[in-house]
C-alpha cells in the first residue's frame, strides 16, 4: 500500500490550519491534539502529538507543528 500524504497548511486569520490528507481536504486544526484527532478520524490509529509533530508523511506549508492560535505566518 502506497504512503499516504498528509498537508498542514499554513494558519488562517483565525489561527487554524487546513489538512489536507490524501489530496482531499480533511478539516481545520488549531493545535498538535487537533490534528491527531483528525488524524485518528482518517484512519491513522497509532498515532500520537510527537508522532504528528516529528511524522516524515505530514508536509508543514507556512510554519511547522509549533504554529497554531494567534501567530499566524507571514512569508
Amino acid at each position: 500500500m502506497a504512503e499516504r500524504r498528509v498537508i498542514v497548511f499554513p494558519p488562517d486569520e483565525h489561527g487554524g490550519r487546513r489538512i489536507q490528507i490524501d489530496g482531499e481536504t480533511f478539516g481545520t486544526a488549531f493545535s498538535l491534539h487537533d490534528l491527531t484527532a483528525l488524524l485518528h478520524r482518517a484512519g491513522f490509529a497509532d498515532v500520537d502529538e510527537l508522532d504528528v509533530a516529528e511524522s516524515p508523511i505530514i508536509e508543514w506549508h507556512g510554519g511547522g507543528p509549533e504554529q497554531w492560535q494567534g501567530t499566524a505566518w507571514t512569508p
